[in-house]
């Protein structure tokens, strides 16, 4: 079972941190291709039905570096603790 699941988010999963690509493709080069395949193809589509599209086109460009999750705040895992020492409070 783990392993079909490795193998499917690895190469059948497209990913929209990485622009939509599997990690397989991204890893091994593939990406760039497909994403200057994809632009052409939402360009000429663009141009041959420009009353379908109110927005620009999703942006297809390459990036060189990416992050996972940059957006989401690091929480701990386990509540905050804070050990006392009897000495700190006052016992009059």
């Amino acid at each position: 079972m783990g392993q079909r699941f490795v193998d499917w988010y690895s190469h059948t999963h497209r990913h929209s941190g990485i622009q939509f690509v599997t990690p397989s493709q991204r890893y091994q080069g593939q990406d760039k291709a497909l994403l200057e395949k994809r632009h052409a193809v939402y360009h000429a589509a663009r141009l041959a039905r420009p009353e379908r599209w109110r927005n620009a086109t999703r942006n297809w460009s390459w990036q060189d570096e990416v992050q996972l999750n940059l957006d989401r705040a690091i929480e701990p895992k386990t509540p905050y603790v804070r050990l006392v020492v009897a000495s700190e409070f006052s016992w009059a």
